[in-house]
């Protein structure tokens, strides 16, 4: 008999066995929760590295090309219907110098084991453009009637426009205005550099273009970015990129309206 109560003394008790099931549980579900974690990740990154093979390979096509024209293609893996590609080649004005450059973009996207889509893309400057080449990308009857409205050919011209004498015009180059190759002012820069009397900002000098080329994408770019006035609500009269009404809007210079827009992004 004492041997048996023994016995029974050194049993675990129900409350013993309960909590020793869910500590058991607990650290099986953490486990499990840390393994589902590693799986994710290492799902997520084996899609990014066959996205960006995928841009690569897509890429070292655009640079072993003979020629090369403003494109946009996309389509999706034939290895991997999953993923998705997009190349863009596309000219465009650098924004520190004003110059003319083409550049490759390529990307692939692919939906992460979250669910949300996630972009892998690769950017390559080809090279520079002259203004010949790049009015190529452009309208050639937009480009000559924008010449024939933006260029000034001789500084006295551009002071009369500018409503100043040929020496102030020569100290706005020494400040940074810039013209054309061949020497010509243009209407856009000098607009800055009225409206700042002839001292502008590094951001307001940023601003200025080359060529009419130049500026007829920058002015592209901005119509891009402020959106068609075809394209909004009916009713609606006011551009939501900029807040402003479109008969405002329309008034306004290019550099003004780029100006407000990264204004109102920062």
């Amino acid at each position: 008999m004492q041997r048996a109560a023994e016995r029974r003394v050194g049993a675990f008790t129900l409350l013993e066995v309960v909590t020793s099931l869910a500590i058991l549980a607990l650290a099986s579900s953490s486990v499990l929760f840390v393994i589902n974690r590693c799986m994710a990740t290492a799902a997520n990154s084996a899609f990014q590295m066959v996205a960006f093979q995928l841009a690569r390979e897509n890429m070292e096509k655009l640079l072993t090309s003979e020629t090369l024209s403003e494109q946009v293609e996309y389509g999706t893996s034939d290895r991997y219907p999953d993923i998705g590609w997009r190349t863009v080649v596309e000219a465009f004005s650098e924004p520190v110098t004003g110059q003319m450059w083409l550049r490759a973009v390529c990307s692939a996207d692919y939906t992460d084991p979250v669910g949300e889509t996630q972009t892998v893309e690769l950017i390559h400057w080809i090279t520079t453009l002259t203004d010949q080449q790049a009015e190529q990308f452009l309208e050639d009857e937009d480009v000559e009637a924008l010449a024939a409205e933006q260029l000034l050919e001789t500084l006295e011209e551009a002071a009369r426009y500018a409503g100043v004498d040929a020496d102030t015009i020569g100290t706005w180059v020494e400040n940074g205005l810039l013209t054309t190759e061949a020497g010509a002012f243009i209407k856009h820069n000098l607009d800055i550099y009225i409206r700042s009397a002839g001292d502008p900002t590094a951001e307001e000098k940023d601003l200025q273009v080359e060529s009419i080329a130049a500026l007829a994408l920058a002015r592209e770019e901005a119509r891009d970015q402020t959106g068609d006035r075809t394209e909004t609500p009916a009713g609606s009269d006011v551009d939501p990129a900029t807040g402003l009404r479109y008969d405002e809007l329309e008034k306004m210079d290019v550099g003004d309206v780029m100006e407000l827009i990264r204004s109102r992004r920062n």
